[in-house]
């Protein structure tokens, strides 16, 4: 029963780290992987490079995805200030 003990509390600190480096969230690392994935996204990086049609034609279509969002955005702020 003594042997037990050591193992359960070395069990019991590595789930406890392991915890803790999952929940490890801070605000540096979040802000820039949302900023490599949009980059990535708008770059059109999961796109075929060998197909010129393939690649210009979605980033070319996520580009005006984006115009069009940020206007709406804008319309929308625009629209509840005045009323």
């Amino acid at each position: 029963m003594a042997g037990k003990e050591p193992d359960r509390d070395i069990e019991s600190r590595r789930i406890l780290d392991r915890i803790a480096r999952e929940a490890d969230s801070s605000a540096p690392p979040l802000v820039s992987r949302t900023a490599k994935r949009t980059r990535d996204h708008l770059a059109a990086a999961d796109s075929d490079p060998a197909d010129p049609i393939e690649y210009w034609g979605t980033r070319i279509g996520r580009a005006i995805g984006l115009v069009v969002t940020i206007g709406l955005i804008v319309w929308l702020v625009i629209f509840l200030v005045r009323g």
